[in-house]
């Protein structure tokens, strides 16, 4: 019996008990990491096509156009000239004359108004095989430059047509330094760049903000970009319900019982845990996981367990694992001083995504 179902005193109601999130502590070797930067299975799926321009938004399908032109653009040889030039860039001969003109792009907008799904269509119609085509958010690949190192990683993603960064942070300096390097690296090797970044709350409606920090933070870049604003209310909020209240420990303790495949956790102990798995790790965390049953979710006590927590709430809503919970709602998990500081913008996130995943699991107690 789980230690959830033993601590509310419910018995088991199905043969095979639940899976538990804590008692994994998985292994992934560097090369998994590098193997993974591909768009995540929620995006699998996703086109241009299938991107639906709000039509009272006129820069969402002018950034549709840009973008198939840019990917078009993206044929033919590496703009590096890799006919002409030795193994990652390097050996003898000129190289060819870059295409003129901006080698990346820049979606700037705020939450939910379908960045992500441009930038993985980008990233299908990029006329290329999948191993010369990177996507991955920021904190994957600072992971990748930590497992592989800084010069190994600029070695392995070199020879790429295209590296796509979801999510691009600005709340941490030094991880930010580390990256602009890594992308002028690789700029110079001819690699095309795109990412997204979010507009800090508070700030929606005040033009090009995040366009601005994102350009000046990674300085002599910024010629490299053209910025592409994206207008638009948050799509996982355009017409739906709010975030529906949390269940009883009765109710997550029976439908994880009943969902093959899902797990069952203690929210707290979930968190303890968390400590002890590498970042890095939290995809494989919740490999061929079904659903997520937590109990108890209560207020995170520190800025460190918060920010593990919007890691493994990325992951979760990438592979489109509904998050049945009892305790307090999402909206409550951060203190106002977190929501009011510097990391607000992932915290933020992090609410929208477990948001959703939630809605995604209310058919986990219907059935059960």
């Amino acid at each position: 019996m789980s230690s959830s179902s033993a601590a509310s005193g419910i018995s088991p109601i199905a043969d095979a008990a639940p899976l538990s999130l804590c008692a994994r502590e998985p292994y992934v070797p560097a090369d998994r990491l590098v193997a993974e930067m591909v768009p995540p299975p929620r995006f699998d799926s996703v086109r241009f096509a299938t991107y639906i321009p709000d039509p009272n938004q006129p820069s969402q399908t002018e950034a549709v156009g840009v973008l198939e032109a840019f990917a078009a653009g993206l044929g033919g040889a590496h703009s590096a000239g890799t006919a002409k030039r030795g193994f990652l860039g390097f050996g003898k001969g000129k190289a060819a004359k870059a295409p003129a003109g901006p080698r990346g792009v820049y979606l700037d907008g705020g939450y939910g108004v379908g960045k992500t799904h441009l930038l993985a269509s980008l990233w299908h119609a990029t006329p290329a095989e999948p191993a010369l085509k990177a996507f991955g958010t920021f904190v994957e690949l600072t992971n990748l430059v930590g497992a592989l190192g800084f010069q190994k990683t600029v070695q392995t993603l070199s020879g790429h047509r295209l590296l796509c960064i979801d999510e691009f942070e600005l709340d941490d300096p030094g991880d930010t330094v580390l990256v602009s390097t890594l992308l002028g690296k690789l700029v110079d090797a001819g690699v095309a760049l795109a990412a997204t970044s979010n507009t800090l709350p508070g700030k929606l409606g005040e033009g090009r903000f995040a366009s601005v920090d994102f350009l000046r933070e990674i300085q002599g870049l910024s010629a490299h970009f053209r910025s592409l604003r994206i207008d638009g209310d948050d799509y996982r909020h355009r017409g739906l319900p709010q975030a529906p209240a949390p269940f009883s420990d009765e109710q997550v303790t029976k439908a994880a019982y009943a969902t093959p495949g899902a797990s069952l956790d203690d929210f707290p102990h979930l968190l303890a845990h968390l400590a002890k798995v590498h970042p890095s790790r939290y995809g494989a965390l919740t490999d061929d996981l079904k659903a997520v049953c937590l109990t108890d979710v209560r207020p995170i006590p520190d800025q460190s367990t918060a920010l593990r927590l919007v890691v493994l709430a990325d992951r979760l809503y990438d592979r489109e694992v509904p998050v049945l919970a009892s305790g307090l709602p999402f909206d409550q998990l951060f203190s106002e001083e977190m929501l009011n500081g510097g990391y607000r913008k992932k915290y933020f996130r992090a609410i929208s995504r477990l948001t959703a995943l939630a809605r995604d699991a209310e058919d986990l107690v219907k059935t059960a």
